[in-house]
C-alpha cells in the first residue's frame, strides 16, 4: 500500500506542509507507518466558525471504535506530530 501526504521532503529528510508557502514552519519528520497494521485510513475537512472547530468522524474509523451517541473520545497530541485518537471507557 502506498500513502501519500501533501508535505513537501526536504533533503535532510524532514517534511513541510505545502500549505505553508509565504510561512515560516519548523519542519519535522513523518512518523514510520506501518501499513500492514492499518486496518481504516479516511480523510475530512474541518469547518471553522468562529471559535468553534468541527471535523466528522469518518464512518470507518466510528465503526473501528464501535461508537455510539454520547460516546467521549480523547485527542492526545505528541511531540512527533502524531495525534492519537481513542474512545474513551467510563
Amino acid at each position: 500500500m502506498v500513502l501519500s501526504f501533501k508535505k513537501v521532503r526536504l533533503s535532510n529528510g524532514d517534511y513541510i506542509p505545502t500549505n505553508t508557502i509565504g510561512r515560516v514552519c519548523k519542519p519535522y519528520t513523518m512518523p514510520t507507518i506501518d501499513t500492514s497494521e492499518i486496518v481504516a485510513m479516511e480523510d475530512t475537512h474541518i469547518t471553522v466558525r468562529g471559535y468553534r472547530r468541527r471535523t466528522t468522524i469518518p464512518s470507518g474509523i466510528f465503526k473501528f471504535l464501535d461508537l455510539e451517541d454520547g460516546d467521549v473520545i480523547r485527542w492526545i497530541a505528541k511531540k512527533d506530530g502524531t495525534v492519537l485518537v481513542s474512545k474513551l471507557d467510563e
